[in-house]
């Protein structure tokens, strides 16, 4: 699949997003996306230039430049960053007051992300940016230390510290992958529902992107925190029951089968807000209208 992947079927079927009415811009200042070219990063700024923000205030940050040449037609300054060549992160924030700290992947990597993402931080201070949002994880906010929100919370800590004004915006997980999921149920009939799954408010990557946008192009978002999080707390069982409902055909429940993923089982990330709805005057996408936007492919 390709970024926008079934995500796109569905954004078909719905406004990306708009600013909320009450929503006071950030006048001309550059706002910097670091990560840019990765898949969250080019939804943001898609959803920057869909809510007006003009592609010459954005300054697009990443290891693979060439890969934003359509952003640099529109007039957007493209740049390498590479935050394990801190050399380069002066040049590259140079003139951003507004800033999009994506976290970078945990595997294979020469050091912690905590590490790498401090170098981004105390660059981006050091070049004058005044404030920082960063995709965190949702975990952290139901208690959760260990596991996928350790790297996370040690992260936010030297955001906090650093003198930039931060905003957290604590990612659920993803739903795009739950089409595929859902057409494989549908071939077979069944869904096994695990004995340990806590429900999820699974959101939609681009959902991610736009709630990120708002932050960095309003302001009013300074030392808040942000459960970036879809509309329902959903397993399997609700999955199953989307689609066939959507499709028609039955699907069977199966109790039993192997643990949740270590992390994705915790009952610390079984959390839903209206942050999203507050952040852009609509709700977020839900498993059902996600999965009736892609109906074709399943």
């Amino acid at each position: 699949m390709t970024r926008l992947g079934f995500i796109a079927i569905a954004i078909g079927a719905c406004t990306l997003w708009s600013l909320p009415v009450a929503a006071q811009g950030t006048g001309d200042d550059r706002i910097i996306v670091s990560g840019a070219s990765g898949n969250l990063g080019g939804l943001t700024v898609d959803a920057l230039l869909e809510s007006g923000i003009p592609a010459s205030r954005l300054i697009l940050v990443s290891r693979t430049p060439d890969e934003l040449a359509r952003y640099a037609a529109l007039g957007a300054s493209t740049r390498f960053g590479d935050f394990t060549k801190p050399d380069s992160l002066a040049a590259a924030y140079a003139g951003g007051k507004r800033m999009l700290l994506i976290s970078i992947g945990g595997a294979n990597l020469p050091e912690s992300r905590p590490v790498l993402h401090r170098r981004a931080i105390d660059a981006a201070a050091a070049a004058g940016v005044e404030h920082i949002a960063y995709t965190s994880w949702v975990g952290i906010s139901g208690g959760e230390t260990d596991g996928i929100s350790s790297d996370h919370l040690e992260t936010e800590n030297i955001l906090r510290a650093s003198g930039v004004a931060w905003t957290m915006l604590r990612n659920s997980v993803y739903m795009d992958g739950i089409p595929g999921q859902a057409a494989q149920m549908i071939a077979a009939g069944r869904a096994v529902v695990p004995p340990d799954e806590s429900p999820i408010a699974y959101i939609t990557r681009a959902d991610c992107a736009a709630a990120a946008a708002a932050v960095i192009s309003t302001s009013g978002h300074e030392n808040k925190i942000y459960d970036i999080t879809g509309p329902e707390l959903i397993g399997t069982r609700e999955i199953a029951e989307a689609a066939s409902a959507v499709s028609g055909k039955p699907i069977e429940l199966v109790a039993g089968g192997a643990n949740t993923p270590a992390g994705l089982g915790s009952p610390a990330i079984s959390r839903v807000t209206i942050d999203v709805e507050t952040l852009l005057g609509r709700p977020p996408l839900s498993v059902r209208e996600l999965l009736e936007a892609n109906k074709d492919a399943l």
